[in-house]
């Protein structure tokens, strides 16, 4: 999805594809303000935590600060491994396989906590949440509440930290290079898209061969083209795929032509060259690493790390327009899906007690504003007021002014994963982006394509009841 910040393009891929673990009980000094209401005084006791690498160097130090102020606070020490976003999830799968687990684990991975969920693998978290549902947006505590298909019923088992849309982002630059003004751009989903292609078209003939209009991520790697996939399904019509009820609805007409016209809109500037060729091998990063050398006007890419990788770049930074959803073909506003990132207590844990100790005091919407902001805005604040009135997301910089009013202001839904983990099944074998692929490489009509992909997916689904006790 990104590269780390200062990174150039080639040592930031080295960064995102190494093994390496950062171990250690990060007792480094710190100064700060302590909020120890959720701080029990136990007598001190370690707990393990794995935790996702950031991709600015940032966001680690804002966490090993958080960590040590803990520490002190408490008495406790966390015995924390920060390890980046691939390797973290097969790490977190593997210990969930075997019962040898730590006692808290952040999840990045999308699919990792409805899952495990199902499985009864998870700790019941449901006292944290009720500790936050006062302060924090209802999609984040919505988000959390997960199926168990050992009691069959919901409940919460994750613990909502961070939440993230997917935004636009373009060149300035060249958008004006081609003859164009920012306001020229339409706010209307299908002439929105539509106004890149003239833009690519004028750039090459001006003498630019290498530049493409869309980075659109059509390839069965990573979760970018999941998002994508489902951005495009909304915007036609499709939201109701899997409602909260945990059902399918394959059979909606309106359902089906949502994605054949999703599936049209994705491939057909693919087929006519607006889109780079070599993108059906991409992975998550490859897209920001293509749009910060220029490669194309337009990216679709969740978070605003596309931004941040340029952060000491202020030419860059600036010259670089973060924006949310258009408005839909009918002129009303569309829901962005937005996606969780927070921490599990896998069954197993040795040190429950002090698990939710710790998660309780990270998750104070005063200590979690720091973390975040220390960040650098990467993930959004899932507290609505406190990021109304802190200048930091929505007055001192554009691009996290566009990002927090499109993932916590604007109108949001929250990723099918929450509703039923079959649609994780789904996603892992990339079903709509072979059925990108059929359209794309094999001449079949979107429609047939989706009807092909639609019958695997309710064969998955019939796995998957849900069935409330």
């Amino acid at each position: 999805m990104a590269v780390q910040l200062r990174a150039g393009k080639r040592s930031a891929m080295n960064i995102l594809t190494r093994r390496s673990v950062l171990r250690g009980s990060l007792a480094v000094g710190a100064a700060g303000t302590l909020a120890p209401s959720h701080i029990a005084n136990a007598a001190a006791t370690t707990a393990e935590v794995w935790w996702v690498q950031g991709f600015a160097k940032e966001e680690d130090a804002a966490f090993k600060k958080m960590v040590v102020e803990y520490e002190k606070a408490s008495g406790n020490k966390i015995d924390a491994s920060i390890i980046p976003f691939a390797p973290l999830g097969q790490k977190e799968v593997s210990a969930l396989t075997s019962g040898i687990v730590p006692d808290v684990m952040e999840v990045y991975d999308p699919e990792l906590a409805p899952l495990a969920a199902w499985d009864d693998k998870l700790v019941d978290v449901s006292d944290i949440v009720e500790t936050q549902k006062a302060d924090f947006t209802p999609i984040a505590i919505d988000s959390c509440y997960l199926y168990n298909n050992a009691t069959k019923k919901r409940s919460y088992y994750m613990v909502p930290m961070k939440i993230f849309g997917c935004p636009f982002h373009f060149w300035r630059s060249l958008v004006e290079k081609a003859g164009y003004r920012i306001s020229d751009i339409p706010n209307t989903w299908d002439a929105f898209l539509d106004f890149f292609k003239p833009v690519q078209d004028k750039l090459r003939a001006q003498g630019i061969r290498n530049i493409y209009a869309y980075g659109y991520q059509l390839t069965a790697n990573g979760t970018d083209p999941v998002r994508l996939f489902n951005a495009f399904l909304i915007a036609y019509g499709g939201k109701d795929l899997v409602t909260p009820d945990g059902r399918l609805h394959t059979d909606d007409p309106q359902v089906r032509a949502a994605a054949a016209k999703a599936i049209e809109r994705l491939t057909t500037p693919f087929k006519e060259g607006y889109v780079p060729p070599g993108v059906v091998n991409w992975n998550d990063a490859d897209d920001n690493n293509a749009f910060h050398s220029k490669l194309m006007v337009m990216d679709f890419d969740g978070t605003i790390s596309t931004e941040i990788a340029l952060y000491d770049k202020k030419e860059l930074y600036d010259d670089i327009v973060t924006r949310g959803l258009p408005l839909g073909n009918d002129g009303k506003q569309l829901p962005s899906q937005v996606q969780w990132l927070g921490p599990v207590i896998p069954k197993g844990a040795k040190n429950v007690a002090v698990a939710k100790e710790f998660i309780k005091y990270a998750v104070q919407p005063k200590v979690l504003n720091e973390y975040l902001k220390g960040g650098l805005g990467r993930f959004m604040l899932p507290v609505p007021e406190i990021a109304k009135s802190d200048p930091f997301w929505l007055k001192e910089d554009p691009h996290r002014t566009a990002y927090a009013q499109q993932t916590l202001l604007g109108p949001t839904v929250p990723i099918y994963e929450v509703f039923n983990p079959a649609i994780a099944q789904v996603n892992s074998e990339h079903l709509f982006s072979v059925a990108e692929f059929d359209v794309m490489k094999e001449g079949m009509a979107p429609e047939a394509a989706i009807d092909k992909a639609f019958k695997r997916v309710e064969e998955i689904f019939a796995k998957y009841p849900i069935q409330e006790a």
